[in-house]
């Protein structure tokens, strides 16, 4: 039975700060939130993809998905091109996105409703997605699943140019359980750089869970109505490339939500380690040793907020 669904694929041509290019790498956020989610739950087959690709798709980009037993029925084939970009990238961690594809296909290929679901996936209880915060609309089929009983996480995909109003924020967190910017997308969407001002500010706009992504820091996870967080560190690993790491933290986090924030945390840095590991998917899901010393290693390095 499928649990837990997750949104959108785009294959990503990659420019690396020295030149070096590695085309044809499976992205979009969505696929490396639902290997997050198998990887956490030690299997794929509660977990749905949703995604429109084209014809001009090879098949053997979903291999990491198939391996980790992630469900495929919710991708959906049509006459319009698979969405394709550019990714060249900075030595300071910046990334510029090009669409290799008309703008005009993507509403279809990346869309995010109802009718898009499979039978099979409408009775999800958890469903996670990218988001441009200051975008019109941005929160109304989250909102649709949240009236619905679904707990929905959302994290930004940019920071929006200026701080979202009062009433924007609200919308925004009231459609969610979970929100998972990092750092600097909080500042930029709060107009927060004090730690304190920013739980308070999301405190008193709605907030539930929040869980802040700190990159080589670990993230901070909050319960915002009950006031406590947990810090997890991330776990010690080779870092080859950070693309996708947050999408899986965000998935296996709400994978393993039910356990408590800082259970869930743990799993989520654990499973994030595994991402910075290679450019793109791991090609297997993880080993269940190894999945249990990483985790050990956040458990262990779990500090209590308050």
């Amino acid at each position: 039975m499928i649990d837990c669904v997750t949104f959108g694929l785009i294959v990503d041509d990659i420019v690396l700060p020295d030149g070096t290019t590695h085309m044809g790498v499976l992205g979009g956020g969505g696929a490396q939130t639902a290997w997050g989610m198998a990887a956490a739950l030690g299997c794929g087959a509660a977990v749905g993809f949703v995604a429109g690709v084209g014809a001009d798709l090879d098949a053997a980009i979903l291999a990491p998905l198939r391996a980790a037993g992630v469900d495929l029925s919710g991708v959906r084939v049509s006459g319009l091109p698979t969405p394709r970009a550019w990714q060249v990238t900075e030595s300071d961690g910046r990334r510029t996105q090009v669409w290799r594809v008309p703008p005009a296909t993507l509403g279809a290929q990346l869309a995010r409703r109802w009718d898009v679901l499979p039978e099979t996936y409408r009775a999800a209880r958890r469903f996670h997605w990218g988001v441009h915060p200051d975008e019109p609309g941005v929160a109304a089929f989250a909102a649709e699943l949240t009236g619905k009983g679904r707990t929905v996480s959302l994290e930004p995909f940019r920071a929006p140019q200026r701080p979202l109003s009062d009433d924007a924020l609200r919308e925004l967190l009231a459609a969610c359980a979970v929100f998972s910017p990092t750092w600097e997308e909080a500042t930029r969407i709060t107009g927060e750089t004090e730690p304190g001002a920013m739980l308070a500010r999301l405190r008193a706009l709605g907030g539930r869970v929040l869980a802040l992504r700190r990159g080589p820091d670990g993230a901070d996870v909050w319960d915002l109505p009950a006031g406590r967080g947990a810090h997890v560190p991330a776990v010690r690993t080779a870092v080859v490339d950070t693309v996708g790491a947050g999408n899986a933290f965000c998935g296996a986090l709400l994978a393993r939500l039910d356990e408590g924030i800082g259970e869930a945390a743990c799993h989520a840095s654990a499973v994030a380690s595994y991402l910075v590991e290679q450019i793109g998917l791991p090609p297997s899901p993880p080993d269940p040793r190894d999945y249990a010393r990483r985790l050990d290693e956040a458990r262990a390095g779990l500090v209590l907020l308050a």
